[in-house]
């Protein structure tokens, strides 16, 4: 089910003038469970298809079930172990090629967050942290959550049972218009900057592979350019996806996590990722960063060795993180690009500690200079290591980082971090003086500004998807 079809428009309609209908608990969550089912059979075209997804479930509950009367590490393990088993399996990760594949299409959407739920209620169940014993509806309606099944965001149960199917949800008119508001800001972002975006990226990506002998300054430029085409089309790509799901949710009574706060502000590429995707950080810190650092200074105790310790932790969750994103080698050089990012970002925090004193290092990071300069080298960093993500199969990417050689490279580096540090040295500077006046203000947040802006949204929305003939397609339901 496209998220810009007509189709998904009238199910999400459907879905929560079904759920408002009866103010009754088991109605409610009979209405989401059915939506749930009716969200993933739109993606299939024979019933057969269904089945490893349900197989992956039903070991996943059952995992759930013993753990919840056999609280040991062994049987963790052993749990953790199986789930993770059938999960490679079930993605067909080209590294295990050799272990055989089922003979028939099968649907692989959804199941890589449905593997973070499962993974965490398990590890929760085995600590104590949810002591509750969960039904198996109630594990369906929160591993195969219409809201979050393609990509997300990731809830922690908890958060989920304390409104799942809840009797009162508190809606009037503003937060109705507020949730609408981001609904039609999300469509705004997926199908008129995504997609701008992403047409201007698949004009340039062709050429960086074109037969002929480039310029070493063309080259650089066409690199650059389409490599920061594609971070902005995923960015509002994904952020748009997430505001439509988010204020969904709000309209059904659930809060769902953000997932983004302002990333391209970050001023290191550790805080970067605790403003981009911020659902899959912090399950990473929660699940592996953590408990990879306790053992750590489990087996090497000294105190001068900690930072170090914490250091090899990020380089270990970072690769970790960067795999999971795809199935093919070179996602191994995108989860060694982010684990390298982050332990340099690491190893420079206690370098600068140590050399300089933390106050004295706090007060280098306030400067304007190194405001934008960290910015700048933050955003083309991962920029340039997002390339794993255009180019999916190992050949194209070393071909491509062939013909840019070290010096290409380095250009395209120094070009992007001082172009984007420049933009946002500006960017602070005339942002207040576009602030409207007061009585501009005050036009637009009444009932018929709201709803002229709103329209206003709506029309070029209908306007950029007639004139590129279609929507972008949700690039993260890949990862």
């Amino acid at each position: 089910m496209s998220l810009t079809s007509p189709l998904f428009f009238a199910f999400l309609a459907g879905v929560i003038l079904a759920y408002h209908i009866s103010e009754s608990v088991p109605y409610r969550r009979l209405v989401l469970g059915f939506g749930n089912a009716i969200f993933i059979a739109s993606y299939l075209t024979d019933y057969i298809q269904i089945l490893p997804l349900l197989a992956f479930l039903l070991l996943g509950y059952a995992c759930v079930s013993i753990l919840s009367v056999w609280k040991s590490s062994l049987a963790l393990g052993l749990a953790v172990l199986g789930v993770l088993a059938c999960y490679v399996f079930l993605k067909r990760f080209s590294f295990f090629d050799d272990l055989g594949r089922l003979p028939f299409p099968y649907l692989t959407i959804g199941l890589s967050y449905i593997l973070f739920r499962i993974l965490h209620i398990m590890v929760d169940v085995h600590s104590g942290d949810l002591e509750e014993r969960i039904g198996p509806t109630a594990f369906f309606r929160y591993t195969c959550n219409f809201l979050c099944f393609v990509s997300g965001p990731i809830q922690r149960y908890q958060d989920f049972r304390a409104a799942d199917g809840i009797a009162v949800v508190k809606l009037d008119a503003d937060a109705v218009f507020r949730a609408f508001s981001r609904v039609v800001a999300g469509y705004a972002k997926f199908v008129i900057i995504a997609a701008v975006a992403e047409y201007a990226f698949s004009f340039l990506k062709p050429q960086l592979f074109q037969a002929g002998d480039p310029s070493f300054a063309r080259l650089c430029m066409l690199y650059a350019a389409a490599a920061s085409l594609y971070t902005v089309y995923l960015y509002y790509n994904f952020s748009g996806y997430m505001d439509i799901v988010l204020a969904s949710g709000v309209l059904l009574g659930q809060t769902l996590p953000e997932n983004f706060d302002r990333p391209f502000s970050a001023r290191s590429f550790l805080e970067f990722w605790q403003r981009w995707h911020m659902t899959l950080s912090q399950w990473f810190k929660f699940y592996l960063f953590n408990p990879l650092v306790m053992l750590l200074m489990s087996c090497f105790p000294a105190p001068a060795l900690t930072a170090y310790l914490g250091v090899f932790a990020f380089f270990v969750t970072f690769l970790v993180m960067g795999v999971w994103h795809g199935t093919t080698a070179v996602f191994v050089v995108y989860g060694l690009l982010m684990g390298a990012g982050a332990s340099i970002n690491k190893l420079w925090q206690v370098a600068c500690a140590e050399r300089l004193g933390k106050k004295r290092y706090r007060t280098m990071t306030e400067t304007l200079g190194y405001v934008y300069f960290a910015r700048g080298v933050t955003i083309s960093y991962f920029v340039l290591a997002l390339t794993c993500l255009w180019t999916p199969e190992l050949s194209d990417f070393t071909r491509l980082i062939g013909r840019l050689g070290p010096a290409g490279m380095s250009a395209a580096f120094a070009g992007i971090a001082f172009a984007f540090g420049l933009f946002w040295w500006l960017a602070d500077r005339v942002a207040p003086r576009l602030a409207a006046p007061a009585f501009l203000a005050t036009a637009r947040d009444s009932l018929v500004g709201r709803n002229l802006t709103l329209a206003s949204q709506m029309m070029v929305i209908v306007a950029v998807t007639a004139l590129l003939h279609k929507s972008p397609d949700f690039v993260y339901k890949a990862f």
